[in-house]
């Protein structure tokens, strides 16, 4: 079981989970290279064409990248008020400073953060683990070791929140769930850790049993393959990071931040 069960229709479902974590990564390197309204607009908006074409439905895409929506004006509003000053200052209290170059940067900020995670999640709410360690172990030639590791890991995520139901059902049949709301909550937080602690120490017992901790070259029941659509999923990645970068630098707003 997982933390977030992963979608199984689209056109992002069939790609490999290899390609997918490549075509966020090159995005997401070609924005973090500026910050600038231009190319992260550029990049969201093309991003936005392509998700019409995923086949994923509205309401899923709302529910899986709510976080990013409310991250990113928070980011925007914090970078308003806080964000370094030149041109006119138009609002000017205590530590807040609020002028044309905060305004320009809460924007750029503001459309950065949309442009990395919408797309981010989107590919990570399509990704099966078992097919990203397969495609790890045999396309990136990653340790299987810590390949399996991370997977078996990331299985028992999905278990915190019903051990967390579990352990506040139970404290209140005992009758301590009623204290004060810090003191239950750390208490708890507690609990879960130990529980936590206990199961993953039985889990790599179980697996080093299994002779999962052996030397020497493991073999996969799944082939992991790299098809010509994936290729593909990254040379439209490479597309949108170029567009993005090039109408950055055409329109002169491209704003390294070290340089």
């Amino acid at each position: 079981m997982t933390l977030v069960e992963p979608l199984r229709t689209g056109p992002l479902a069939t790609l490999n989970p290899v390609a997918k974590l490549g075509a966020a990564l090159v995005v997401t390197v070609a924005l973090l290279l500026s910050i600038d309204p231009v190319s992260a607009g550029v990049a969201l908006v093309l991003e936005l064409v392509l998700l019409a074409f995923a086949g994923i439905p509205l309401r899923t895409v709302l529910a899986r990248t709510a976080p990013v929506w409310v991250a990113a004006p928070l980011a925007g509003l914090t970078t308003l008020l806080y964000g370094q000053t030149s041109g006119t200052v138009y609002v000017q209290w205590w530590a807040v400073e609020i002028s044309d170059g905060s305004i320009a940067l809460a924007l750029a900020t503001t459309l950065r953060v949309l442009a990395i995670g919408l797309p981010a999640v989107l590919l990570f709410v399509t990704i099966d683990p078992t097919d990203l360690a397969d495609g790890l172990g045999q396309l990136l030639r990653l340790p299987a070791r810590f390949v399996i590791g991370a997977l078996a890991g990331l299985r028992l995520v999905g278990l915190f929140a019903e051990d967390w139901r579990a352990l506040t059902l139970a404290r209140r049949a005992r009758g301590v769930a009623e204290s004060g709301a810090l003191r239950r909550f750390l208490g708890q937080a507690f609990a879960l850790f130990v529980l936590s602690l206990r199961r993953g120490t039985k889990l790599a017992t179980a697996m080093e049993a299994r002779g999962f901790g052996a030397p020497g070259r493991r073999t996969w029941a799944r082939p992991s393959v790299f098809r010509a659509r994936d290729w593909a999923a990254l040379a439209v990645a490479v597309l949108v990071a170029a567009c993005a970068v090039g109408a950055a630098v055409a329109t002169g707003s491209w704003n390294a931040p070290l340089g």
